[in-house]
């Protein structure tokens, strides 16, 4: 079954990231389909006397790229598909392959009204009006086979920019001209297109059906909710209106197309297999004391975590870094989003000695998003890893990191301290992500993981479930996240903090999660905690040790 997946726009080297991981750990068969931001790309066969101007001057980035031929130019406006797919071992298989994308997207581009394409020989993509004396490419391709794989794939131009394929000679082609579908005179949305390369593209590829998942669309007027309905813009209130301004969460839920109907009441009862039983005995003031001592934060606490008893009872806590303060505002999370205040370079020691007095042989560190900081954050994490090793070298060491914007650099001194586990969290599924976390990012969150996992280090991720999502979205945020490695996944209900945030739509049965872990499990996660009151570090230690004890069988 192909998997299809819209993911938006997505940074090039993040889908970089992302199609290394699909590539390299998994034999599923995935078309992505998404936008780039504003970037150049060189291929292996790049001459650089081709790329005209200073891409920053113009508002790009320049990435090089392991496809072949020459330099392209991505944008907004521009789908861009990225099939990761078996390639069976044949003569001439590359270009066979390359037909075979060209013929996908002749057929797309009659489907939707584009008729006169086709290929030029000696030119790999499509073009319009091939045949005649003025022919202007409308789709560039260059693709990468290796171990009967591919990555890379087509770039088709919708409403793109055409002057900024000025800056370069596009594909080394000094003498022919590049065109849009705009250009040409077809009227379609991006989400129209897509929807014609999901549905023509199981048949070009696997030759059966596919599993569509979706970031959903949200940009111009054309975009449509995922019932279909056409979005109508949010004006701003007059002078009269008596009715109030919605929240940007409600503005949000509205564009997703999720009804306020479908929810319930923050004063519905829970049911009994979400009650936490207090318990506030010895071990637990020992931890709230140590902490305070210290001066150090929990997300135990500023999260509002219903397993707070469980685990201080048990002696265990996660400690987080880097102030109390997010810059971010994601619409299930408790912890204060405000202007935070300068990091405090003392720190990570004070968490170490925490960890040392506690005598903690696993040890949980999170933090809050840092996006006023040019790594994000990341040298904290690194610091800290470092001092508890010092002073606890006995303790292994789990990190839940934000995604740094994605920086490589950042991530990698997160990376380079060598934590024994590194979480990322995925938190929902595609359809989900811009409503419930509007900073971050599917296919960023997923990249992450691909990055970490590429450096060696056990991964881990972690789902909340009950805010809409079925089940069916559920497993297949799970396939994704086997798809790139990760290693341990935890899943649990989401119960609304307070009013102001997102509804809780539904209570998960036990039985749906232990159906869920199984699933997991049977996608190749190595260890799936799934239960009502799961919670990303709830029973970090011990799913370690199951990851780790599976992981030297299979070495052995």
């Amino acid at each position: 079954m192909l998997q299809t997946r819209w993911l938006g726009r997505v940074r090039y080297n993040d889908a970089q990231a992302l199609q290394r991981a699909l590539f390299l750990n998994t034999s599923e068969q995935y078309l992505l389909l998404l936008e780039h931001p504003s970037v150049f790309t060189l291929g292996v066969r790049t001459n650089l006397n081709n790329i005209l101007v200073d891409p920053k001057s113009v508002g790009a980035e320049m990435v090089r790229a392991d496809r072949g031929g020459d330099v392209t130019y991505h944008g907004p406006g521009q789908l861009v598909g990225y099939p990761i797919l078996n390639v069976p071992d044949e003569v001439d298989r590359t270009p066979k392959y390359v037909h075979r994308i060209e013929k996908l997207v002749i057929d797309v581009l009659s489907n939707i009204g584009l008729r006169n394409t086709g290929t030029l020989d000696g030119y790999p993509g499509v073009w319009v009006d091939p045949q005649s004396g003025n022919p202007r490419k409308i789709c560039a391709i260059g693709v990468k086979i290796s171990r009967n794989r591919s990555m890379h794939g087509f770039a088709l131009n919708v409403s793109t920019d055409l002057s900024m394929f000025n800056n370069i000679v596009p594909c080394g082609i000094a003498d022919k001209p590049v065109t849009s579908l705009k250009n040409e005179g077809i009227d379609v949305s991006m989400e129209e297109v897509v929807e014609a390369f999901v549905r023509l593209g199981a048949a070009a590829f696997d030759g059966s059906s596919y599993l569509h998942q979706s970031v959903g669309f949200r940009r111009g007027d054309r975009a449509r909710s995922q019932s279909g309905s056409t979005l109508i813009p949010h004006r701003k209130a007059d002078a009269g209106d008596h009715e109030p301004q919605k929240s940007n969460l409600s503005k949000r839920m509205d564009r997703a197309g999720l009804s306020a109907e479908h929810f319930l009441s923050i004063s519905s009862r829970k049911p009994e297999w979400l009650r936490a039983k207090a318990n506030m005995g010895s071990q637990y003031r020992d931890v709230k004391k140590t902490m305070r001592k210290f001066s150090l934060a929990t997300v135990c606490e500023e999260a509002g975590c219903p397993n707070i008893f469980e685990c201080w009872a048990d002696g265990t806590a996660t400690f987080m870094i880097n102030g109390e303060n997010c810059t971010r505002a994601c619409s299930f999370c408790l912890v204060q989003t405000n202007h935070p205040a300068p990091l405090d370079p003392m720190e990570p020691a004070r968490v170490a000695e925490a960890v040392k007095e506690m005598k903690l042989s696993f040890a949980v560190v999170t933090a809050v998003a840092r996006d006023d900081l040019p790594d994000g954050g990341a040298a904290a994490f690194a610091e800290t890893i470092n001092e508890i090793r010092r002073v606890a070298p006995g303790t292994k060491v789990e990190v839940l990191i934000p995604d740094c914007k994605g920086d490589e650099d950042s991530l990698d001194k997160v990376f380079r301290a060598h934590p024994d586990v590194l979480n990322h969290n995925l938190e929902t599924v595609a359809r989900l992500q811009y409503v419930v976390r509007p900073s971050a990012s599917y296919a960023r969150s997923l990249s992450v993981l691909s990055r970490a996992k590429e450096a060696g280090l056990v991964t881990k991720s972690s789902l909340i479930a009950g805010m809409g999502e079925t089940n069916d979205e559920l497993a297949a945020a799970l396939r994704d996240l086997a798809s790139v490695g990760c290693d341990i996944v935890t899943i649990g209900q989401y119960l609304r903090p307070t009013e102001s945030h997102f509804p809780v739509a539904r209570w998960v049965t036990p039985e749906e999660f232990a159906g869920l872990a199984k699933i997991g499990e049977s996608f190749g996660i190595g260890h799936v905690e799934a239960s009502p009151m799961v919670r990303s570090s709830y029973h970090a230690k011990s799913s370690f040790g199951s990851v780790n004890q599976l992981q030297s069988l299979i070495r052995v």
